[in-house]
């Protein structure tokens, strides 16, 4: 899902300064979506981090102080001031900054699967379904609701079916991927319309021990000639409301009759919109998993004739 950014890490510069706000699930993805796209202030990183009962903080990092009235004008353009918590602007020390970086916040489990990142690699005993993520410039390390959503569905999901054809589209970190690869031990395309996001998930792929299993390529949806060739009867798709709603009609078309889609990246309140869009186009709602105000879908492909865009 490389639409936003957790926790980026570029070259530590001597003094990092981080905003940070707290809100509702569906003003948080607004603010972060607002200071990733600014230019002024630019930040180095964007990220959004779950602190449970439906709120969720919004954190940016900038190299230079940023301006207290710039920001606000920002997040209240995109969201409203109803809900928002104080806006804080704070300077981060250089180890500090390391441990943001890196996304040390801790190990999270999704069903069977458990995410870390490589600082508590000594800590986690090794296991199938044991991923090492460490936050980085693509999105997904699992202490995202959407992202855990995913991970559930997926474990839920392998535990009846056994699909052979696997399709992750804005892989972001590969997390995904890598998580079906892991348990599967079967080929798993994985495509994202950002190079970087792309290298990140088949380095990614690579330190979990899978590489050979996950093929990684640039893509947008199914616009790539190897994507377009594949019936996959398992599509995993952790993207914003827009992107999934533009992709139904295409993934409808190259999923596999009763093949599963796991959907995420929307709201509680965007997820009805979700499901009536794929539902005009052949598919069934099977299950819906909400956390902390995201909505991860679980969907099944039920007819072979599909409507018109």
């Amino acid at each position: 899902m490389s639409a936003r950014k957790e926790a980026e890490a570029p070259p530590a510069p001597a003094t990092i300064y981080q905003a940070t706000i707290d809100a509702d699930a569906t003003s948080a993805e607004r603010v972060a979506l607002a200071l990733e796209e600014a230019h002024d202030p630019s930040p180095v990183a964007v990220g959004l981090f779950d602190l449970g009962e439906g709120r969720v903080e919004v954190f940016a990092h900038y190299q230079e102080v940023p301006h207290r009235d710039a920001l606000l004008r920002l997040i209240e353009e995109a969201a409203g001031t109803q809900g928002l918590g104080p806006l804080r602007i704070e300077e981060v020390a250089d180890a500090d900054w390391v441990t943001l970086s890196q996304g040390k916040r801790g190990a999270v489990r999704a069903g069977r699967f458990l995410v870390h990142g490589s600082h508590d690699r000594g800590r986690v005993s090794p296991h199938r379904r044991a991923i090492e993520i460490d936050a980085g410039q693509a999105f997904g390390t699992a202490h995202h609701a959407s992202t855990r959503g995913c991970l559930i569905a997926l474990d839920d999901a392998l535990k009846r079916v056994r699909p052979r054809c696997i399709l992750d589209i804005g892989t972001g970190t590969g997390i995904l991927a890598i998580a079906a690869a892991k348990v599967l031990r079967r080929p798993v395309l994985a495509s994202d319309n950002d190079p970087l996001a792309v290298t990140i998930a088949a380095d990614n792929a690579r330190k979990n021990g899978v590489r050979p299993l996950v093929r990684t390529l640039k893509a947008s949806g199914f616009n790539h000639p190897l994507v377009r060739r594949v019936k996959p009867d398992l599509v995993l798709a952790n993207l914003l409301e827009r992107a999934l709603y533009d992709l139904a009609p295409t993934m409808s078309r190259h999923t596999a009759q009763h093949g599963t889609a796991i959907l995420s990246g929307i709201t509680q309140a965007q997820a009805r919109g979700i499901e009536a869009r794929y539902s005009a186009f052949g598919f069934s709602l099977k299950k819906r998993i909400i956390l902390d105000g995201w909505t991860t879908l679980v969907i099944t492909r039920r007819r072979e004739r599909v409507l018109r865009d």
